[in-house]
């Protein structure tokens, strides 16, 4: 039961720190937070945490499929680009309304935030490489070891720390709003330029080759026990 919950702690922790910087996911829920409602945003939450959580399972027992989808990790990385962009423009023009009920075109939709938050985590292939590394390292050290319980107890680790991340940008973001006048068309300017910094990161590394899909061929060609381990 230790071994469980020592796994359980370092998945959760991990999670928990790797949401806190700005990212697509987390400031596209803090929006979804003060321009609709918590409850929205939520689901739009544990939209992204189950696929999340989905890919970890899929890094950890196949690898050597993964490998395989170096075309369709990249067209998803280019779909990315392009809606973080799209989320960029849409704050930017709510932002220019001036408006408090200004809300960003990109969240104009009937999708339920719920899917919502699933399919923009889908499209997003950054974690993949990020968990694999993680999980490599916790394989090294011998504090992850491939047996089911021990899976099952890092996902719900890793599931519950990026919601608790994403809480703390969705209840802070609802916190700033209600306490400075006019914050959400500020806020609106705000988050249209972490999108547009994003972006232009995100187009940087790709042209430089130094994007997720780098990282992750990066990573399997080092010496690691999971390939050790599906090779046996």
């Amino acid at each position: 039961m230790q071994k469980i919950i020592k796994i359980f702690s370092w998945g959760l922790v991990i999670s928990f720190l790797g949401s806190l910087p700005l990212g697509t996911l987390n400031i596209a829920a803090m929006q979804i937070g003060i321009q609709e409602s918590i409850a929205d945003a939520m689901y739009f939450s544990f939209g992204s945490l189950l696929v999340e959580m989905i890919y970890v399972r899929i890094s950890l027992v196949g690898i050597d499929w993964i490998q395989k989808q170096e075309k369709l990790m990249k067209i998803m990385e280019w779909v990315t680009l392009f809606i973080i962009i799209a989320l960029a423009v849409g704050s930017f023009i709510a932002a220019s309304k001036g408006g408090g009920d200004a809300k960003n075109v990109m969240l104009k939709n009937n999708m339920h935030r719920f899917l919502l938050g699933m399919f923009m985590c889908a499209i997003n292939p950054v974690q993949i490489p990020f968990w694999f590394g993680w999980s490599t390292v916790l394989f090294t050290k011998k504090i992850l070891e491939p047996n089911r319980t021990q899976y099952n107890s890092y996902i719900i680790g890793i599931g519950i720390g990026t919601l608790m991340g994403n809480c703390v940008f969705i209840f802070g973001g609802k916190w700033l709003v209600n306490r400075i006048s006019n914050s959400q068309q500020y806020l609106n300017w705000v988050i249209g330029g972490i999108f547009a910094l994003t972006a232009i990161i995100q187009l940087i590394k790709m042209l430089m080759k130094k994007d997720a899909i780098a990282k992750f061929g990066e990573t399997l060609h080092k010496d690691d026990p999971i390939a050790d381990r599906e090779s046996d």
